[in-house]
């Protein structure tokens, strides 16, 4: 089973990509296509010893570039095929009220990401569910109780044209 791991976005780090060399970057890219590799399979890739490869690594945790590894489950098959993008809109704005509904954000089923964004709406939630159906009943048990809500826009997603995991590294 794999814990899902949040970083709070509020939270400065330090940009350490100036300390990357080549083959930090070509590790960093290997691990975010296959985190399965071993170390020895890993080091094969990258051309170095298997304790030279497992070294870099660690440090790669250290820096804080690697924040965990996980397993990506296929949507479908563990029942949550459908993707909705929802735009939020809050009443007011103030720190109380984002606070308020952010903790409650955090707590509706299938929630997968939760942004503040700028715009015509205050938030943007991606929710992971199994059909409209089930869409329906979160919207009526959870969405509408959300605090602060003035607005809710939701997005069904008709296809998925491009997602990826992978963030670009510049070599």
């Amino acid at each position: 089973m794999c814990a899902t791991k949040v970083r709070p976005t509020n939270v400065p780090q330090a940009d350490v990509s100036a300390e990357l060399d080549r083959t930090d970057k070509t590790i960093l890219r290997q691990l975010q296509r296959d985190a399965s590799l071993s170390n020895v399979a890993l080091a094969e890739k990258v051309h170095l010893s298997a304790p030279a490869c497992l070294r870099r690594v660690e440090r790669l945790k250290r820096l804080g570039l690697i924040d965990g590894v996980v397993a990506l489950l296929n949507p479908k098959a563990v029942g949550a095929g459908m993707l909705v993008m929802i735009g939020v809109v809050l009443d007011r704005s103030t720190p109380e009220s984002f606070a308020e509904f952010e903790k409650a954000a955090a707590k509706v089923s299938g929630c997968m990401e939760c942004h503040v964004v700028t715009g015509e709406f205050d938030y943007f939630l991606l929710v992971r569910t199994r059909d409209n159906d089930s869409f329906n009943r979160l919207h009526a048990e959870q969405l509408l109780y959300l605090p602060g809500v003035r607005q809710v826009r939701s997005f069904m997603v008709l296809r998925n044209v491009l997602s990826t995991t992978e963030l670009p590294l510049a070599v």
